[in-house]
């Protein structure tokens, strides 16, 4: 396919059900190769920006691999989308997206994305729009806007006793979750004189009234949105890597036994080929490695017991035992989107720490690794570059030496175009000179 620098490549198309396009799977079947990287990316707005997120990815790989790896490349595509404010280190044109333009308005981009997101919803988000834009001081417009929210996430509050997996922010007071999101926002560095105020009027307590900081909580409101979009996300990524790329590999590995799989994921990426294993039959030995890149999912998902409720283990309890070879968590502390805001939004309803305190139940493999999973090493990326991964298991890999930049609110989320990463990959699959 054109617009990628290696070869051969094709882009394995889902959509939001998980139903694959049956040509792209079978010029994977076709492939030439020993190896097969498979790709999965996050957020992102289109194809194009994820052909070209696998252009730089992919691009370091030649070089890297010994003289008996052959490598086949494969770019994952399913229906996600990001939030057009949030800048992609070196993609954008530099100015195009400056840190200062963060606001409260929904940019074109957006818009027509949240209308793909949301089909059929122009209404609601004509109104929604019409809300951010112009930021009214009004408790009542935060409850119609909240009211919005909840009705494009299909979220049903009347139930949420019954369906505890409902976060809080779907649930709790609107203008408690916005203030919450407004001290999140300054936390990951948007500091503008909106978001001050807000934290400002809000600092010793809920007590928020027309007049007294409302119209500084929008960025908050805004940030709800988008975590409304995210949570519809979540939930894709987990059926697309459970019910499309799991079963597509098993497919491709039945009618190729020799060609090795190696799955990678940026954001809910990394969810996505993380579900793919519930596919993986028991003693399979395709999926030779997985390396998630700032994984947008509980840093407990492998565990076999939670820390907090023993009885219980995590989403992907016990399936790095699938993988022939190792699942490297890379993490890094300058993720502002997964240190400060995924905590935040997974809250469970009723969770009695409340919107504003940590509770590091809550926290993200792409934050501070794997958790709760015994034996399982963690690594500074020097130390992972020059001595090599583990054989098997589960591995945490410290990246915030290079993965480092990107403006508010998200952080270094999306500065995962690395060479010392690619590296870290061909580590993971063995397929080093």
């Amino acid at each position: 396919m054109s617009g990628i620098g290696v070869g051969p490549y094709v882009e394995l198309t889902f959509d939001s059900e998980g139903d694959v396009d049956r040509a792209t799977q079978g010029a994977v079947a076709r492939m030439e190769a020993t190896d097969v990287l498979v790709f999965a990316h996050g957020w992102n707005s289109d194809r194009s920006t994820a052909t070209r997120l696998y252009d730089r990815f992919f691009a370091p790989f030649p070089t890297l691999v010994g003289p008996g790896v052959r490598l086949g490349y494969v770019g994952v595509v399913w229906p996600s989308m990001r939030f057009s404010d949030e800048p992609i280190p070196d993609f954008e044109a530099p100015g195009a997206l400056p840190e200062a333009a963060y606001g409260c308005a929904l940019d074109p981009l957006t818009r027509q994305a949240l209308e793909g997101l949301w089909p059929g919803r122009r209404a609601e988000l004509d109104r929604v729009a019409e809300l951010l834009a112009e930021q009214p001081e009004s408790a009542s417009a935060f409850v119609e806007f909240g009211a919005l929210v909840r009705e494009l996430a299909g979220v049903d509050t009347v139930h949420a006793v019954v369906a505890p997996a409902v976060p809080a922010i779907f649930t709790e007071d609107v203008l408690e979750v916005c203030r919450a999101f407004s001290l999140a926002l300054a936390r990951a560095g948007v500091g503008s004189g909106a978001v001050d105020g807000a934290v400002a009027a809000g600092a010793e307590g809920p007590g928020l009234t027309a007049g007294g900081g409302l119209r500084g909580l929008w960025g908050g409101a805004k940030e709800l949105l988008r975590q409304a979009a995210y949570y519809k996300m979540k939930k894709r990524a987990g059926v697309v890597g459970e019910r499309g790329l799991g079963p597509v590999l098993a497919e491709l590995a039945a009618g190729r036994p020799a060609m090795r799989f190696h799955l990678v994921g940026h954001s809910f990426g990394a969810r996505v080929v993380s579900f793919s294993l519930r596919a993986v039959p028991d003693g399979a030995r395709y999926v030779r490695s997985v390396t998630l890149l700032q994984g947008a999912f509980s840093h407990y998902a492998f565990a076999d017991r939670l820390p907090h409720d023993k009885g219980r283990g995590g989403a992907l309890r016990g399936l790095h035992r699938k993988v022939a070879g190792p699942v490297v968590a890379c993490h890094s502390p300058h993720d502002s989107a997964l240190r400060v805001f995924y905590p935040l939004a997974s809250r469970m309803a009723g969770d009695s720490a409340g919107l504003l305190g940590f509770d590091e139940r809550w926290g993200a493999i792409g934050h501070d690794g794997v958790q709760a999973v015994p034996g399982a090493p963690r690594l500074s990326l020097d130390t992972a570059l020059r001595e090599g991964v583990p054989a098997a298991g589960c591995v945490s890999v410290d990246a915030g030496a290079v993965v480092r930049r990107g403006g508010a609110p998200s952080g270094a989320h999306s500065d995962i175009c690395h060479e010392e990463l690619a590296r870290v990959v061909v580590a993971a699959g063995r397929m080093g000179r």
